[in-house]
């Protein structure tokens, strides 16, 4: 495969596994991620964080939390280096909490890294989603 062809499967897979996310599976979530110190995060919960440690204990808590819905890539535009990927998108669908529908319709950017003979994401940054921030 190509780089282009690996990237795009590595970006197939984050939406895949944040959908099982929302069913509170978060392994294939960790799993997509870079088990590094320099990963970080800033996601529609508002929070801000650095290092692996920190990212594996808030995927943890989102599946507990069992959003329940589907959120996928639209506008997807991605950009490949030798060792590192840039997408940026608008995720958009929705998540049901406490049995209310919410529309998630948000502006997203993520960094993957080309580690071994897998590409992991390094860097997601999203815009804020009421009912999850604060």
């Amino acid at each position: 495969m190509t780089k282009e062809a690996d990237v795009e499967a590595a970006v197939s897979g984050f939406y895949e596994a944040l959908n099982l996310l929302f069913t509170g599976d978060a392994e294939p979530m960790k799993d997509a991620w870079s088990h590094t110190d320099d990963s970080s995060y800033m996601g529609p919960d508002g929070l801000y964080l650095l290092g692996w440690e920190k990212i594996e204990a808030m995927w943890e808590n989102v599946g507990a939390l069992k959003l329940g819905g589907c959120v996928n890539p639209k506008q997807l535009n991605t950009v490949v280096g030798t060792d590192m990927a840039l997408i940026t998108c608008v995720e958009s669908g929705g998540n049901e909490v406490a049995g209310q529908a919410e529309k998630v319709d948000i502006r997203s950017s993520t960094v993957f890294r080309k580690e071994g003979a897998a590409w992991k994401v390094v860097a997601h940054q999203t815009d804020l989603l009421s009912y999850l921030a604060g």
